[in-house]
């Protein structure tokens, strides 16, 4: 009977490995080790002999059905980890991002304009700077020298968060609080690009947006003077839209900088373009962020990155931008 209990377990180890599915392992675990297995047929037989060849036969039953058991634990995991392999294959999304030229579809106009600005600076030697789009107060007004009662603080030009206590939550109005991030974080020498989204309190037209894109770049280190800055955006214009292009420079005031200036491009048929405004980072802003303005000295300039794109591509409403007509978009 031993040589017959183990003939049947060799024939039941085949079956449970040649099992191809949970559903047939579990058919075939009923026919080897159920109440109806040649196993359990064995175990009826063991009354009519021996005490000493009954003790055997039980060893081996018992061998046998451990063996068995064994067999089909095993063969269920690895039939399980197969079909859990295949489930997330069917289930698999490809969410790899889209390139343009690719036949799937291709990166936003704005997209577009951030990578290749970001690729410009970079080559020029600048990292790229992100920080968080809700911001408190002291990074996106007072570390950059707004006073208390600026404008810009108003309910007119800023969205407020009901977080914190009053008025210290804001969508931020400007990439500039990045900059102070990065100030705070790291010690100068500091050249840096900070692209992003921003958000303004405004009504939206065709050359307004209440949510936008810009890119800022700042400059922190020792002798920095306001000719690095006129070289910057000229070095940038040229690049970005080509040797045709030129800047220039028209005293302005803003909070954070001193002295500061608005940069307009010059197209190649004559006409000026305003883009954006600069100027020498304001001493109180580097004393804010920790950093000696006796010792560094910086410069910083931003621009908005839809009308940049809108510019370049001949996009005359900046709300075509926002627009999820395929018509508009499949042309860039």
């Amino acid at each position: 009977m031993i040589e017959d209990i183990r003939a049947t377990t060799s024939e039941a180890e085949r079956l449970v490995d040649a099992a191809s599915t949970l559903d047939e392992l579990a058919r075939v675990d009923r026919e080897v080790l159920g109440k109806g297995s040649a196993l359990t047929g064995f175990k009826r037989q063991m009354g009519g002999l021996e005490p000493d060849a009954r003790r055997e036969v039980g060893a081996a039953l018992n061998e046998a059905r451990a063996a068995l058991e064994a067999a089909v634990a095993a063969r269920r995991a690895a039939l399980a980890a197969t079909a859990q392999r295949e489930q997330a294959e069917a289930e698999r999304l490809d969410l790899t991002e889209v390139r343009a030229g690719r036949d799937a579809g291709h990166l936003h106009l704005v997209t577009q304009a951030i990578e290749e600005l970001e690729d410009v600076f970079v080559g020029l030697g600048f990292t790229v700077a992100e920080g968080p789009e809700v911001e408190d107060d002291w990074h996106n007004f007072t570390a950059l020298n707004f006073g208390e009662y600026h404008p810009a603080r108003d309910m007119q030009d800023t969205f407020f968060v009901g977080l914190g206590g009053d008025r210290e939550v804001v969508m931020r109005t400007h990439t500039s609080p990045v900059q102070i991030r990065v100030m705070e974080e790291q010690a100068p020498p500091i050249y840096s690009v900070m692209p992003g989204r921003v958000y303004r309190n405004e009504a939206t037209d065709a050359t307004h947006l209440a949510v936008f894109h810009q890119l800022e770049c700042l400059v922190v280190d020792r002798g920095i003077t306001f000719g690095h800055l006129a070289g910057t955006i000229d070095r940038f214009t040229k690049a970005y839209f080509g040797p045709g292009w030129t800047s220039r420079l028209r005293p302005s005031y803003f909070p954070f900088t001193e002295p500061s200036a608005e940069f307009d491009l010059q197209r190649p048929d004559g006409t000026w373009l305003e883009l954006g405004g600069c100027g020498m980072v304001h001493p109180n802003v580097l004393a804010n962020c920790g950093i000696d303005p006796e010792e560094f000295s910086g410069f910083a300039f931003g621009f908005g990155l839809d009308r940049l794109a809108a510019t370049r591509h001949g996009v005359t409403d900046l709300r075509e931008l926002a627009s999820t007509d395929i018509r508009f978009l499949e042309q860039f």
